[in-house]
C-alpha cells in the first residue's frame, strides 16, 4: 500500500534542536532540551543566530538609543505596553531578572510600546515598584514592527553580536530557574 509522506515540521524542528537529527548544528549545546522546560517551554530558538534589525527607542531622559548600542552584551528585548494585562503580570519577573543577572554581560531592555509616551511608562513603573529596569518607550511602535512583533508581550533573546537566538511570544516568569538557566547558557556561549 502506497502512502503519501507526511511532513512533521514541528517534530523535525524539535529533533533538530535536541540534536537527534544527525549532522545538524544548533545555537545551543546538547543540553538545549533540558533548558526548554517549565517557563521556557514556549521559547522558540533559531537553528542558528539570525541577524536582528537595528531600531531606535527613547530612554527615560528622552534620549534616543539604538539596539546596536547594546552589542557586546546578551540582551533580552521585551516589548510590552501599560494597557496589556499579560505584560502587567510579567513585568515584576523581568524586573527581578534584571536585578539578579543584569550588569556588564546581560541586560533586560523592556521597551514600552505605549502611545501615551514615557509618562505612562514612568507611572506604571512607580505604581508597581519596578526598580531594576530602565525606562524605555517607543510610542511610534516602529521598534516592535521592525522586530517582527505583532502581539504583546514578546521577548527576544540576543547574543553579544546582536543576533537573535530565539523568542518567546506571550508572558513568562523570567526570573524562574529555567529562564535564568537559558540566559546563563547564552551568556556562557557568547
Amino acid at each position: 500500500m502506497m502512502t503519501k509522506p507526511m511532513k512533521f515540521t514541528g517534530l523535525l524542528f524539535l529533533l533538530t534542536f535536541t540534536g537527534l537529527v544527525a549532522g545538524t548544528s544548533t545555537a545551543f549545546s546538547e543540553n538545549l532540551s533540558a533548558l526548554l522546560t517549565g517557563e521556557m517551554q514556549n521559547f522558540a530558538p533559531n537553528e542558528t543566530p539570525r541577524p536582528f534589525k537595528d531600531f531606535t527607542f527613547l530612554n527615560g531622559e528622552g534620549e534616543e538609543e539604538r539596539i546596536s548600542d547594546y552589542k557586546g552584551k546578551v540582551v533580552l528585548v521585551n516589548f510590552w505596553a501599560t494597557w496589556c494585562g499579560p505584560c502587567k503580570k510579567e513585568m515584576p519577573s523581568l524586573d527581578q531578572l534584571q536585578g539578579d543577572l543584569g550588569g556588564e554581560n546581560f541586560t533586560v531592555l523592556a521597551i514600552g510600546q505605549d502611545l501615551h509616551g514615557m509618562d505612562a511608562v514612568r507611572s506604571f513603573f512607580n505604581k508597581r515598584n519596578i526598580q531594576n529596569l530602565a525606562l524605555f518607550n517607543d510610542k511610534t511602535v516602529k521598534s516592535g514592527r521592525s522586530a517582527g512583533v505583532f502581539g504583546l508581550p514578546a521577548s527576544i533573546l540576543l547574543n553579544t553580536e546582536g543576533e537573535e537566538i530565539g523568542r518567546l511570544v506571550g508572558p513568562a516568569e523570567w526570573d524562574s530557574p529555567e529562564a535564568k538557566a537559558l540566559i546563563k547558557h547564552v551568556m556562557a556561549g557568547s
